[in-house]
């Protein structure tokens, strides 16, 4: 086991709270320090607002400390994502199959129990107000200034131990002292942001309020500059939104913070010999679409217990092999969340996506074990990230490949009881087969 071990985390956050419970259940001494004040004293404590759709690689992580229940306990499923059309209606395109959902989280709520778990173990010591600011990387010596705003005069603390766990967000302090060395580091900000809005409750309380999410490019933000502007934006893109929010609260909230950017984030390695390495969005930050950042970061932990378990808690062997499996995920998880983000742009609303949802939920009913659609891998299994690319490529070509079989075949078969019929030796009893078979060509011509 730890045999005494002092660790360091950097940032208190969900991933490395839920770092801390781990390596404290496996007997180390755990100090974790974070830039902001605690968020269990503070009633409108500042974070990031896009609430966690969780899946089952967080709830997994989740278990290993006994807090999945009490997370469950507290989300709503979500089974579907709803798709709105501008003419009023609406359809469902479900996540999974039956059975299958997603959990919507306050991410707030859930770092805020995740702490207080941490707090419980006699071996971990919680500082908060605590900016990191340096590190040494040969003796995992870190510097951290004391930020109370009760201390006029920056007062510097600095603790050596015998690692150092960098879990501080997209834009880490950790990782930047690794990128002193060699150290391979991209990132990359799509052209859309995001905005917090409120639906308030119904007058007769049954339906209660929730937060909802503007997702729209910058270019369309930036023209939005009066409230009028913004009500007839609204009115012609969203008309549904405008009588849930009310044009009042739509007004207040749409200017109440700028719109915020979405960074993705690839490094590697994750480590420095054993004594810095690298969880969550410090290693590779993503887009939100397809609600897999946290839950990849709370996945990171719980491989890499696995990991150090597997080699016996050596801090030098674990962490290679750590950072050597878990960067082919970060850049895997980066590239998936990317194309869910064009998908969810553009994809949703055309025929051929929504028929190719259609066969893949068919195929994977008729071959459960031999095919699986990439959403379901990525949210409801634990398969490693760069496999579902993997997987889910292979599939897609093997559909494609059938799909354009299916209409040679149906094309050859129409086009010879078309002859058949312009030389007057078509069957009465063939004519139903060619009207099905023209049909359903002229519709895969349509969707195609």
């Amino acid at each position: 086991m730890a045999d005494g071990k002092r660790v360091t985390i950097v940032g208190g956050g969900p991933v490395g709270a839920l770092n801390a419970c781990y390596l404290s259940k496996k007997g180390y001494i755990v100090d974790l320090y974070e830039s902001r004040s605690d968020i269990r004293k503070t009633e409108n404590a500042v974070g990031r607002s896009i609430n966690l759709a969780l899946s089952l690689r967080g709830i997994e992580a989740l278990k290993e400390v006994g807090l999945d229940e009490k997370v469950k306990a507290l989300g709503i499923p979500m089974r579907a994502r709803m798709i709105h059309l501008v003419n009023g209606k609406c359809y469902p395109v479900p996540y999974g199959k039956s059975g299958q959902h997603l959990l919507s989280v306050d991410r707030m709520k859930l770092n805020r129990d995740v702490l207080s778990a941490a707090s419980e173990f006699p071996n971990v010591d919680l500082h908060f107000n605590h900016k990191f600011v340096s590190c040494d990387l040969a003796t995992a010596k870190s510097t951290f200034v004391k930020t109370s705003p009760q201390l006029p005069d920056k007062e510097e603390v600095t603790i050596t131990s015998d690692a150092i766990f960098g879990c501080d967000g997209a834009h880490s302090a950790v990782r930047r002292q690794l990128q002193k060395r060699r150290f391979d580091y991209s990132q990359q900000y799509i052209p859309h942001g995001y905005k917090e809005l409120t639906i308030p409750p119904t007058e007769d309380g049954k339906d209660m309020s929730f937060t909802c999410t503007l997702f729209m490019a910058f270019s369309i933000f930036d023209t939005l500059t009066t409230e009028q502007k913004v009500l007839d934006f609204f009115r012609e893109v969203f008309p549904s939104a405008v009588d849930l929010i009310g044009e009042e609260l739509l007004k207040t909230d749409f200017f109440l913070l700028p719109p915020l950017p979405m960074v993705t984030v690839k490094a590697s390695p994750y480590h420095y010999k054993d004594k810095v390495v690298l969880f969550g969005d410090a290693a590779h930050a993503c887009v939100p679409f397809y609600g897999q950042g946290l839950n990849a970061g709370l996945e990171d932990v719980l491989v890499f217990h696995e990991i150090l378990e597997k080699h016996n808690y050596a801090f030098d062997v674990a962490f290679s092999a750590f950072s050597e499996q878990r960067s082919k995920d970060g850049h895997a998880v980066a590239d998936l969340s990317h194309q869910n983000y064009i998908e969810m742009r553009s994809s949703v609303t055309s025929s051929w996506f929504l028929f190719r949802k259609k066969v893949d939920s068919l195929l994977s009913f008729l071959c459960p074990s031999v095919f699986t659609p990439k959403y379901e891998m990525v949210a409801f299994t634990r398969t490693p990230y760069h496999k579902v690319i993997e997987k889910s490529e292979l599939q897609y070509k093997y559909v494609n490949y059938g799909l354009a079989a299916l209409c040679v075949l149906m094309f050859i078969g129409g086009s010879r009881l078309a002859w058949k019929a312009h030389k007057g030796e078509l069957h009465m009893s063939e004519l139903p087969h060619l009207e099905s078979l023209l049909a359903i060509k002229n519709r895969f011509q349509n969707l195609v």
